[in-house]
């Protein structure tokens, strides 16, 4: 350790202490994390759970282990430097993250925690302190009670710290699984829209009843290995109804809002997985279609206030041959006075006439003042002449994913141009579990 001089210390855990150093030699800046118990041969070192999933893991939102050194019976690593924890981060705030802030974070914690599944380790205690930032880079840290998926149960009881803790965990539950880190990383995503823990529970009593505050009581057939009846006798008795998300997070965007609700899923089975989550809409309203040209399509919106904002979200149904369909929903946010229905034209390249098409309202939240459409023509009932088309669409009522956005019922038409926007139009895809159109 001649080589690594201590500038000072920054942090004090349960396992050893981290300071940060400089390299003499090399005048890099470490983080130095000294393990707090003597270490008398090196079979030991090498063995620890930290160690090994650190060596395996390389990935740049993981934290880099940069070497061991054994001296003198003591044990240290030495990491890649980072200058804050995503607490501090958010402690030090005067004003809430951006959702575009929230999704650059969370997205990178998401790829970091793919790798690390998929290479067969959870974390088991991802909490906002354990997710170092640098600018604009988050890394996951801390693997001091990582394992392998691999590993057999039973595991143990008391793992993350309680705030973030999976429910599964707190109803010691002994065969839990990587959607503890799932559970997690909604918790976490939360707490950046608010800057409060969602679930900050006192005791783990206290915890479970703070979750069943915002989410409801669970159905107990979710959870039939549970080792503590008496537990579940205590939460059962609990008679409290789920929260509005909405109003507990009101600055987040209802795609957030889906995606927390299904991180924090009182069923582990129902949690995506952090590839899942990377394909959920909340990742994806930046993907626009650009603006086509020689538009055909002229509407006069003069008459109904300020434009309209045009969300077109798509979604895929399935990879296999009969389970292919394209679903769509097409949202607008008007102002309170074009809520009413109103009709634009669009033109046929093959017949060279207009067609009348109405935007229908299907769902309206008055609080966001966003209309969810559905587009057809006003008499597709007496379709008497096919119509040469660049692009036909048929849809049908879809059941609902535990991934993506709510079901929606299905519309048909002839014809619809490619090019019929008059403006660019915002595209979201989500993957979702194989559905079949009914």
């Amino acid at each position: 350790m001649e080589r690594y001089r201590i500038l000072k210390e920054l942090g004090d855990g349960t396992c050893g202490n981290v300071y940060k150093a400089i390299n003499t030699e090399t005048s890099e800046i470490v983080a130095v994390k000294k393990m707090k118990r003597k270490f008398y041969f090196w079979e030991e070192c090498i063995n620890l759970r930290e160690i090994k999933s650190l060596r395996k893991l390389n990935h740049a939102n993981i934290i880099k282990l940069k070497e061991i050194v054994r001296e003198n019976n003591e044990l240290f690593f030495i990491l890649e430097y980072m200058e804050r924890n995503l607490y501090q981060l958010m402690k030090e705030r005067q004003r809430p993250f951006l959702e575009e802030e929230i999704r650059g974070l969370m997205s990178q914690v998401l790829q970091g925690l793919a790798h690390m599944h998929k290479n067969s380790y959870f974390h088991r205690d991802l909490k906002p302190e354990n997710l170092l930032v640098t600018d604009d880079v988050i890394k996951i840290a801390d693997f001091g009670l990582a394992r392998e998926v691999s590993s057999s149960p039973p595991f143990t009881d008391y793992v993350s710290t309680r705030w973030y803790r999976a429910p599964e965990v707190l109803l010691q539950s002994s065969s839990y699984t990587p959607a503890i880190d799932m559970w997690a990383v909604g918790a976490i995503l939360a707490e950046l829209f608010t800057l409060c823990p969602i679930f900050p529970g006192e005791s783990e009593i206290d915890q479970l009843y703070k979750i069943c505050c915002v989410l409801g009581p669970p159905d107990w057939t979710s959870f039939p290995e549970l080792r503590s009846a008496s537990r579940l006798f205590d939460i059962s008795c609990f008679d409290i109804a789920p929260a509005n998300l909405s109003g507990v997070i009101p600055n987040a965007s209802l795609e957030a809002i889906d995606l927390i609700k299904q991180l924090c899923s009182w069923d582990p089975l129902r949690r995506p997985t952090a590839d899942q989550c990377l394909q959920h809409p909340f990742f994806h309203v930046d993907m626009r279609i650009p603006r086509p040209l020689g538009d055909p399509l002229q509407m006069n919106l003069s008459n109904v206030g300020p434009e309209p904002n045009l969300e077109l979200n798509l979604w895929d149904f399935g990879t296999n041959e009969d389970d292919c369909y394209l679903g769509l929903t097409l949202a607008v946010n008007p102002s309170p006075s074009c809520l009413d229905l109103f009709p634009a034209k669009m033109a046929s390249k093959s017949q060279g006439t207009g067609t009348d098409m109405l935007f229908c309202p299907g769902f309206q939240d008055h609080s966001q003042q966003s209309v969810f459409w559905s587009l057809f023509p006003p008499d597709h009932h007496q379709i008497s002449t096919p119509v040469d088309s660049s692009l036909s669409l048929s849809f049908s009522t879809i059941p609902h994913s535990t991934i993506g956005a709510p079901q929606s019922t299905g519309f048909g038409m002839t014809s619809l141009q490619t090019n019929c926007l008059e403006r660019p139009f915002l595209a979201m895809s989500s993957s979702f579990q194989q559905g079949r159109c009914l």
